[in-house]
């Protein structure tokens, strides 16, 4: 009961061998009914890789599932080829640790009913219970980010005994499974820098639980799109680019002055990247990651898109997505992250003032990105999947799957007909067991330790496709990639050495 891909290449070596994968995943899914057990594909031209990850997702559960829910919201990243995402603290109530109470779903605060109902004390335990709660299977790895303030409010940071426990390293000997499952790993505000007033706060919070701050490096009070051609032209208040500079001139500083990391969040001008690229050059303890839209569209695609290409930070100018692109192939981005953020349709056409921010990205981030990045030939195949798979993976604090490593200690020579059953890897010292000339070397996931830490995407690095939102997997359609051309597409991904999703 599995299936072979044959002929695939292995990302970073080019390497060509034959993958086994031991059958379905039981929260399989799939885009076609062509992949059976047993079934061997010859997957020539296709690149095997470590899964992708994305520190930076909205799932709106609990508070807003009618946008996204965890199952869809999961459902939409192994679409994308990711395994492995981290949850924004964004939902209503917000991840902060404080209890939700009976008396908080009975004045219909939103999302306080599903806690209560669901038998949690929090968001937290919520999340992390999720699969039990509801009685599904989540298809992908998911970790949470905890508030830098209560409420995600701005104006008191959050207690830290209230989330501590749920942090690796500081779990007690009764923490469940679903703790070391889906830990805290990173503290944030998203969708709003952290206020000067806490700002030390929350930074030995920090400081006191290992963790990093994610920082939306962005602050403002007024303005809907960039401030420029474009928003004259709309008849729009403007945000100016040095909004942006503000949070990352100062939380530079404070890296500097604490030591803490700091990674910032979705970064969009030249004036921000030159100074993280001077603070990177001083060895602070910074990082940045930047997004699909950022590196495809500039502010004039507000004249396209209209709202559904309102986000924030906004889109810049045409110099600065040059620049973002510059940032990418000079190593100052270190890794690609989505900002998944679903919205109705109903509410994106409120128009610019009253439309909310953010669109949607996980099932065509790496269809985007290659076709502006690689075909642009700004960086490598190689680089891509860098940047959206070991990169996030190391940020987040995982490591991605090592298939090199894994051919090397487990891969055998391909079945022939004198020897139909190949060589084990323990045989491979053996002389008289070499590996033929001109045959694949064969790894098959059953038989490798830890198979259940193995996490792999599929990629047709040159195929062709239109981005189509009505055939995405998430609830949401807020994107302004409906009908691009673009090239490069994940057709299968596997999580613990089993299909997850296929496209095959």
């Amino acid at each position: 009961m599995s299936i072979t891909l044959r002929n695939i290449k292995v990302w970073n070596t080019g390497e060509i061998i034959d993958l086994t994968v031991p059958g379905l995943a039981d929260a399989y899914f799939a885009d076609t009914d062509t992949v059976r057990d047993g079934a061997d594909i010859d997957a020539t031209g296709l690149t095997v890789a470590p899964g992708f990850a994305d520190p930076h997702v909205h799932f709106r559960d609990p508070g807003q599932t009618y946008k996204e829910s965890m199952v869809s919201g999961c459902r939409a990243s192994a679409s994308g080829g990711y395994t492995n995402v981290l949850i924004m603290p964004n939902t209503l109530p917000a991840i902060d640790g404080q209890a939700v109470t009976t008396a908080d779903a009975e004045a219909g605060k939103p999302g306080a009913r599903e806690v209560v109902d669901a038998g949690f004390a929090n968001v937290i335990d919520f999340l992390q219970n999720y699969d039990a709660a509801h009685d599904v299977k989540l298809p992908v790895r998911y970790d949470l980010c905890v508030c830098a303030s209560k409420d995600r409010a701005g104006a008191e940071a959050s207690d830290i005994a209230d989330w501590l426990r749920y942090v690796p390293g500081f779990q007690d000997d009764a923490k469940t499974p679903a703790m070391n499952e889906h830990p805290v790993t990173a503290i944030s505000d998203d969708g709003a820098a952290v206020p000067e007033l806490i700002l030390d706060q929350v930074l030995a919070n920090a400081k006191a639980s290992d963790l990093y701050l994610i920082e939306h490096c962005e602050h403002h009070d007024t303005g809907a799109v960039n401030e420029g051609p474009v928003s004259r032209a709309l008849g729009v208040p403007g945000i100016p680019e040095d909004t942006e500079l503000k949070i990352v001139a100062r939380d530079i500083e404070a890296a500097r002055r604490t030591g803490i990391h700091v990674h910032f969040q979705h970064v969009s001008t030249a004036i921000s990247f030159e100074a993280i690229r001077e603070a990177k050059a001083e060895g602070l303890p910074v990082t940045c990651e930047t997004a699909p839209h950022y590196l495809a569209l500039s502010d004039e695609a507000l004249l396209e898109y209209g709202t559904l290409a309102k986000m924030n930070p906004p889109l810049r100018s045409e110099a600065d997505r040059q620049a973002t692109i510059a940032a990418i192939a000079d190593g100052t981005v270190d890794l690609l992250a989505t900002d998944h953020a679903p919205h109705t349709m109903d509410e994106k056409a409120k128009g610019f003032l009253e439309a909310p921010n953010g669109i949607i990205g996980l099932e065509c981030a790496y269809g985007v990105c290659h076709k502006v990045l690689v075909d642009g030939g700004h960086i490598s195949d190689e680089r891509l999947i860098e940047l959206m798979s070991v990169a996030p993976q190391a940020l987040m604090g995982h490591d991605a799957t090592d298939i090199a490593a894994l051919v090397e200690d487990w891969a055998e020579p391909a079945p022939t007909g004198d020897d139909p059953d190949g060589v084990i890897a323990e045989e491979k010292a053996d002389s008289s067991q070499t590996v033929r000339e001109g045959v694949n070397r064969l790894l098959d996931l059953s038989r490798i330790d830890d198979a259940s830490a193995v996490d792999l995407v599929v990629l047709a690095t040159d195929q062709q496709w239109t981005v189509d939102p009505e055939r995405f997997h998430s609830k949401a359609r807020n994107t302004p990639f409906g009908g691009w051309q673009v090239t490069g597409r994940p057709l299968a991904t596997i999580i613990g050495s089993k299909f997850m999703f296929s496209r095959l």
